[in-house]
């Protein structure tokens, strides 16, 4: 079990195959496996915290997922083996199952949310919480090393009791709204505003529900808002461009003001104004950053190694700064907490992907959160007969961007692409490109030539035996000729092909 189980991490995080449905996928992350689990994570938990066993309390959610019933029952029979007392927080958020190691009212030693992300239906995962923040990826191999050592147990869940855990989190998004608006109707301050909701089917209903409309918002048009783990109308991720054209769509024949799209386990969300332009990826940054500006006066906005060069002078041109670092969500929160300890200013770690986390917010990718810092910027711009377009009008529309993979068809895929990336920056160099200096990921080059302008960005994957290459051009037929820079640099490298 041991070597199995150890296959199960996803860096910070655990996620498998749950479940049978997809040619070729067997089932990994089994009913066993998360008992194991359970008792792995509760045993590292009381070590950490130097407590008995006995004494830990332990919350669990999950999402949409089909599987969540079972992994759920599986992990929670591993943890009241042990003595600790588990609480069924059932359909939530992720970043909602870390604030019940905040919240007063629940105040649980950790937390477990079970959920893969806008991954297929027949994923599924584990995330883990104390009141430091979301484990790191050595805490998840220790798990998982204790876990693999465990007999699994079977427990009567009997004793597990129901912790509304949803509601104080939304009480606390409400309160963040009014408070900041402040409002002559300060209990109903979104009255006059049309929010459009689009979750995908999975967990953020509760967004409509319990935020929006208590807070007087018309949400007429919100669509996809009942949890459904087989995701039938479109992927739940910000990221796919069929869930943006749905959230698009909403908002256009809604005339709404403003829409917003979460990803499965609310984690991340991108928006669309009221003109249908989109507000992710890079303008998701830019509009984050520009919401703060005025608090952070020459901060330092931490992003992934794939934004592009206008958002660089997009967030330079608002008297902020940025620090382009390594993809992955974790790099970037960690990244920015270490330049706050530095004393470096650094209120904001945002990926293009939609995650991103405040300082003000416990460092926590929180989809919803963001929401709220949105809703708040309407509303305060709505006083003055502004749009919420206001704040990114000085962003430079782009072109075109794409993403490629390169395979790389060998044993040995770290070292072949290790030397395929120092080739093509030397090649870079005799060429006389303009090499980014200071680059935490891959080899980055920009162009501001007569003949092609724009950038491109090659780099290893995290994981994977591929080299992702991201360009982005400024006009028609630059990324043809950016991608066909990068072929002639990797010029001999016949291991490389494009998936």
């Amino acid at each position: 079990m041991m070597k199995d189980i150890m296959k199960l991490q996803n860096g910070s995080d655990i996620r498998g195959i749950a479940c049978e449905g997809v040619e070729g996928e067997n089932v990994n992350l089994t009913e066993e496996a998360g008992n194991l689990i359970g008792g792995g994570f509760v045993r590292w938990l009381a070590q950490k915290k130097g407590k008995a066993v006995e004494e830990l309390r332990i919350g669990i959610g999950h999402d949409s997922r089909i599987t969540a019933d079972s992994l759920f029952a599986a992990a929670a029979k591993g943890i009241v083996a042990t003595g600790a007392k588990v609480y069924d927080c059932g359909l939530v958020s992720t970043p909602s199952m870390f604030m019940t190691t905040v919240f007063d009212e629940f105040a649980f030693d950790g937390s477990i949310m079970i959920t893969a992300s806008h991954l297929p239906f027949n994923r599924n995962g584990y995330k883990f919480f104390d009141r430091d923040g979301g484990l790191e990826h050595d805490d998840i191999t220790k798990v998982l090393e204790i876990a693999s050592g465990l007999e699994i147990v079977d427990s009567d869940l009997s004793g597990v009791e129901k912790a509304d855990s949803i509601s104080v989190y939304c009480d606390f998004l409400r309160e963040k709204i009014k408070n900041s608006i402040k409002a002559d109707n300060f209990e109903k301050p979104l009255e006059g505003l049309h929010i459009v909701v689009d979750t995908g089917n999975g967990a953020g209903g509760f967004f409509v529900e319990k935020v929006l409309n208590p807070l007087g918002a018309d949400t007429t048009g919100s669509q996809f808002l009942e949890p459904d783990g087989t995701f039938p109308n479109h992927i739940p991720n910000p990221e796919n461009k069929q869930a943006m054209a749905a959230i698009k769509a909403a908002v256009l024949n809604n005339k709404a003001d403003l829409g917003i799209i979460f990803d499965t386990d609310v984690d991340r969300m991108s928006a669309v104004l009221p003109n249908g332009d989109e507000v992710n990826r890079d303008a998701i940054i830019a509009m984050m950053a520009a919401i703060i500006a005025e608090d952070y006066p020459g901060g330092t906005i931490v992003t992934d190694s794939v934004t592009s060069d206008r958002l660089t002078r997009f967030i330079e041109s608002i008297g902020m700064k940025q620090h382009r670092f390594m993809r992955g969500y974790k790099n970037v929160i960690n990244e920015s907490i270490r330049l706050n300890k530095e004393g470096i200013v650094s209120p904001l770690a945002i990926e293009t992907s939609g995650h991103g986390a405040l300082s003000e917010n416990y460092f926590l990718d929180d989809g919803a959160y963001m929401a709220v810092k949105l809703l708040i910027a309407l509303a305060k711009a709505a006083k003055q007969n502004k749009a919420l377009a206001s704040f990114i009008e000085k962003l430079e529309k782009g072109f075109e961007e794409r993403e490629y993979r390169f395979k790389i068809n060998c044993e040995d895929f770290k070292a072949y692409g290790k030397n395929a990336l120092a080739a093509f920056e030397e090649r870079a160099k005799a060429k006389g490109y303009d090499i980014a200096p200071n680059s935490y990921e891959g080899i980055r080059i920009t162009f501001n030539t007569e003949d092609v302008q724009g950038w491109l960005l090659l780099r290893m994957s995290l994981h994977d035996p591929q080299m992702p290459l991201n360009i982005e051009g400024v006009r028609e037929g630059d990324c043809d000729k950016l991608f066909n820079i990068v072929n002639e640099l990797l010029d001999g490298f016949d291991k490389l092909s494009l998936v």
